[in-house]
């Protein structure tokens, strides 16, 4: 059988500027240049600071990855970007850089989904049969998807206001914890009491899988204001314990509507059923917990991939590019960068839609 193309993969959709090299499954190179620091000062990511950033570093980032990956840039058979949804600015630095090499080389080019790539890594890293059910937690998404195909994906639920990540964020900043804030929250809920505080599991009342978190960030504020008006401050203890409740409730929410995506992915009888979550808040470490002993439960195959391929990677875009690739899919010098796309286009928008079209 003749070889794997050579795919070179970019992604520039939020604050990290990526570019890796794929043989069909294996990585042969993967390059991450973050951007923290320049947005460390705001609190959150600049729009147009990580825009300029990713147009300074995207080449460099690719001479990296084809240098790692012991080939010459002549050698790559096609070139995948990430074309949406994102931070436009950024997205559309990968597309023109991705359309001048393609042009350059005479080689395919592919637009990926960003959040394909975050849904399809399940594959590259475990092989996982199709279908599957993924949560897709982040900072920007939130979503349950059935994953039947590299273009075929059914949306079970997500979140109709802030994505878990952007609560986490919020959260970090309302407590004087450093970003991102994912991290610093379970940094911090290590040595806090989860009880002290009872916080909002929003949603559970109804039914569905659709997630709410933005109500738990507004409940934390007032429970540590209140506390700053009766102590005049915060202690050590009272951040711990703050992010120790917030962590259990973002968990306890995510179980619950994992058991009800869970549920309606098994009536559909799989042979061989897997659920895989991605994404940063990935990375959290009572939530994995959680999920694995759901998922071991019921019998269902767990996969989470390595933090490097849950968080933003140009090596899972290389890897859709590959498997869209071989379903004949290219595109030509028209291929237009795309602040929304959501993967499941026949579901409802579940924030709304404008001219630019569905949010998620």
């Amino acid at each position: 059988m003749p070889n794997p193309p050579l795919i070179l993969g970019l992604e520039s959709s939020c604050d990290d500027t990526a570019a890796a090299v794929l043989r069909g499954r294996e990585v042969l190179s993967s390059v991450v240049m973050g951007q923290a620091e320049l947005h460390r000062a705001f609190g959150g990511v600049v729009p147009e600071i990580a825009a300029r950033a990713h147009a300074e570093k995207l080449d460099l980032c690719v001479a990296d990855a084809v240098r790692q990956a012991g080939i010459a840039l002549k050698d790559i058979d096609a070139i995948a970007v990430t074309s949406g949804p994102g931070l436009i600015g950024g997205v559309l630095s990968g597309v023109m850089l991705a359309k001048g090499l393609a042009a350059g080389l005479n080689r395919p080019l592919i637009g990926v989904n960003h959040l394909a790539g975050h849904a399809l890594t399940p594959r590259l890293t475990d092989d996982l049969p199709f279908p599957y059910l993924m949560l897709l937690v982040s900072g920007g998404h939130c979503q349950f998807l059935i994953v039947r195909g590299p273009q075929e994906f059914t949306r079970l639920g997500g979140t109709i206001d802030d994505a878990p990540g952007e609560a986490f964020d919020k959260t970090a900043r309302l407590l004087g914890l450093p970003q991102p804030g994912g991290p610093s929250v379970q940094a911090a809920a290590e040595s806090g009491d989860e009880t002290r505080f009872r916080f909002p599991r929003p949603l559970l009342d109804r039914p569905g899988c659709d997630l709410s978190f933005s109500g738990l960030k507004t409940a934390l504020l007032r429970q540590r204001d209140g506390l700053i008006a009766d102590h005049g401050g915060l202690h050590d203890r009272d951040i711990a314990d703050l992010s120790a409740g917030f962590q259990a409730a973002v968990r306890d929410v995510l179980l619950e509507k994992t058991q009800r995506a869970l549920a309606i992915y098994l009536a559909e009888a799989s042979a061989q059923p897997g659920f895989a979550i991605a994404g940063g808040v990935a990375a959290n470490a009572p939530l994995r917990a959680g999920l694995e002993t759901l998922c071991a439960d019921r019998g269902v195959t767990f996969s989470a991939p390595p933090l490097a391929l849950c968080t933003d990677n140009a090596a899972m875009i290389a890897f859709a590019g590959g498997l869209l690739l071989a379903q004949g899919v290219q595109h030509d010098m028209t291929l237009s960068a795309r602040p929304r796309w959501p993967l499941d286009a026949a579901a409802a928008p579940l924030v709304g839609s404008g001219k630019k079209g569905a949010k998620a």
